[in-house]
């Protein structure tokens, strides 16, 4: 008798109102009806809505996808071929993604998720690829560089969780300093900056002062990490330059 369409949609992850669309719209119509008209899905009919889901993933729209199953001259093996192409071309380009987020890594003091969906919201509208060859010319060839890619290699995601939790309290104490009125140039203000040149000495790469200031200095200049910094309290990225010029003031001569 087949399966029933909550069988299905239980098997597949689906919902049992898109099996009914599917049906409806005739891209999956099930091969057997119970004796009460109820649908039941056969082996075939699984393996169609495989191939249905396979080519949702990719991004098909729905007319596209009832074109190339219906298609009389192709073949099954064909359809694996070429989701296993697109597939592995996904692959490529998360991978891609997943390194320019590496690569932004050693000028952020951001936490970042673990996730590949979390990770790449820290890029919002931007192309994560533009992002990975700005790092690789700013940074690509330093020692600075190195040290941050064999650091996060090793990063465990207790390692992580333990970051991020720093940047959060980190934040929050800088919004409330804000919110008292400090000054850049304050003992408080310039007391949070050297906790922020710290927090990527310990996570990324020995941040110098002279190093810190001109990091001070992008988080002005570039909108992404602008935006970052002002998501936290607005004004902050450039409260935050300053306090680390300031602090890099108190320290002359250091490196």
């Amino acid at each position: 008798m087949g399966y029933s369409v909550g069988q299905v949609a239980g098997f597949a992850g689906v919902t049992v109102r898109t099996l009914h669309h599917y049906d409806e719209i005739g891209l999956l119509a099930p091969g057997e009806r119970s004796h009460a008209g109820h649908r039941r899905y056969g082996d075939a009919d699984l393996d169609r809505l495989q191939q249905i889901l396979f080519y949702r993933e990719l991004g098909f729209p729905l007319d596209e996808v009832a074109a190339l199953l219906d298609d009389p001259d192709a073949d099954p093996r064909a359809h694996l071929r070429r989701q296993h192409d697109l597939l592995t071309a996904r692959i490529e380009k998360l991978q891609k993604m997943a390194a320019a987020v590496e690569h932004a890594m050693e000028a952020r003091t951001m936490g970042i998720n673990l996730t590949p969906e979390e990770k790449f919201e820290v890029f919002g509208d931007k192309d994560p690829e533009e992002h990975a060859e700005e790092a690789e010319r700013r940074w690509g060839g330093t020692e600075t560089y190195a040290e941050s890619q064999r650091r996060t290699a090793r990063y465990t995601k207790d390692d992580w969780k333990r970051m991020q939790a720093e940047v959060a309290s980190w934040g929050e104490r800088y919004d409330a300093l804000m919110e008292a009125g400090e000054r850049p140039d304050g003992e408080r203000a310039m007391d949070m900056a050297e906790e922020h040149r710290q927090h990527i000495t310990r996570w990324f790469y020995t941040c110098t002062y002279e190093i810190h200031r001109g990091l001070g200095d992008m988080y002005v200049a570039d909108e992404r990490f602008k935006a970052f910094y002002d998501s936290m309290r607005p004004g902050l990225a450039e409260h935050l330059r300053d306090a680390i010029a300031a602090n890099a003031g108190r320290h002359p001569g250091e490196a």
